[in-house]
């Protein structure tokens, strides 16, 4: 598949990804995920974040079924489209979604957040990191497979017109790309998460929690 040469030409230093992942997870997103809940990872790419969360059940979904030999055998993989998932009703308790909605066309969008809300708990909530097209200016569009411009505030409009509530916003978080200069070692990423004030100086990707 194409999606497989580009991303192994994008990503060549998988264990410094990983590494990253494992700092910002440790260090920020764990905090919104309980040891009890039902995780579903969207377009999960090598598993980094699902392979790293603490959570008692684990699901990963891409069309990719190449990436099935990167997750961890605690992690049940779907090899499906994100606008037919094949997991019953209102079992997940929460959802990530990682530099996802920006490689789909709006309709499927759209199709997406109808088939999130199918299968999220009452009481569940969907947590996105999105590249910010606001802040990312021309530099969206230096990756071949982005096709639809996305910035919070459209994909608020889009969650809320199909029955959801923004529950954080965060604008500017962290920096578009790990080719940027900041940051790409674990340490200046943990030194970035704990100073807030250099988010609105390089954040280029919004953090956004949607709950029904």
């Amino acid at each position: 598949m194409l999606e497989n040469i580009i991303y192994s030409k994008r990503f060549p230093d998988k264990k410094n990804r990983n590494l990253l992942w494992k700092t910002l997870i440790k260090n920020f997103l764990q905090e919104f995920f309980d040891t009890k809940d039902v995780v579903l990872d969207v377009g999960c790419g090598y598993g980094e974040f699902i392979n790293n969360i603490s959570c008692y059940k684990k699901y990963a979904l891409d069309i990719n079924s190449d990436v099935a030999k990167f997750l961890n055998k605690d992690v049940f993989f779907l090899k499906s489209f994100s606008s037919k998932i094949s997991i019953k009703n209102k079992i997940i308790d929460k959802i990530f979604i990682s530099n996802f909605f920006e490689h789909i066309t709006k309709d499927e969008i759209i199709k997406t957040i109808q088939e999130l809300k199918r299968i999220l708990k009452p009481d569940g909530k969907i947590i996105i990191l999105q590249p910010n097209i606001r802040f990312c200016g021309k530099n969206y569009w230096m990756f071949f497979d982005h096709i639809t411009p996305i910035d919070d505030r459209a994909l608020i409009e889009a969650f809320e017109t199909l029955g959801f509530k923004v529950n954080l916003n965060i604008e500017k978080f962290l920096p578009f790309t790990t080719k940027n200069n900041l940051p790409q070692h674990p340490v200046f990423l943990y030194i970035y998460l704990k100073l807030p004030f250099l988010w609105k100086i390089f954040g280029a990707q919004s953090l956004l929690i949607f709950n029904l």
